[in-house]
């Protein structure tokens, strides 16, 4: 009774949130296998491949939580690189040219290497920002991609696995 109300669950299971494996999987009984015999062994199967794989497809992850799985692996690589200072490249850039220019223009170099580290310190503070934006937004599509990647990597592994179980009992599983 036990079993019959818990093949029944997984098949309602399979009949609504199931769209997914149906499309991806199709078995055929290879050795003449009857339709009963065949939902057992697809239950089974769909238990071992869940054990083997760790990846349920009537309960996958949600892209949340794989994006925040992503997330983490991104902040662990960015604390591993070293981050360039663009305003202080600016600011010594700006020195350097208004200093020239100030000699150049009024014989003192201090007020025109001043001038020019403020101007340079804000172009390169701009700089920075613009940068950091534009590399926040291709992070977060690396996320996404990443996350996607991922769960499209666990689907796979569990349809390989699902497919390699019924082939041992005997179906064609394309």
């Amino acid at each position: 009774m036990y079993k019959q109300l818990l093949m029944i669950t997984f098949l309602v299971c399979i009949s609504q949130a199931g769209q997914v494996m149906a499309q991806q999987v199709i078995i055929y009984p290879g050795k003449g296998q009857s339709e009963k015999q065949m939902e057992k062994d697809k239950f089974e199967c769909y238990s071992w491949a869940k054990k083997q794989t760790k990846f349920d497809p009537m309960n996958p992850p949600s892209q949340q939580e794989l994006e925040a799985k992503a997330r983490q692996q991104v902040q662990g690589q960015q604390q591993a690189q070293t981050k360039t200072d663009s305003a202080g490249r600016g600011m010594a850039r700006g020195i350097i040219g208004g200093a020239i220019i100030g000699e150049l223009a009024d014989d003192d170099a201090g007020k025109g290497a001043a001038i020019g580290g403020f101007v340079g310190g804000i172009r390169g503070a701009r700089r920075a920002e613009e940068q950091k934006r534009s590399q926040a937004q291709a992070q977060e599509q690396a996320i996404k991609q990443s996350a996607q990647a991922e769960l499209n990597t666990m689907r796979n592994n569990y349809n390989r696995a699902y497919g390699a179980c019924l082939d041992g009992r005997g179906y064609t599983v394309k």
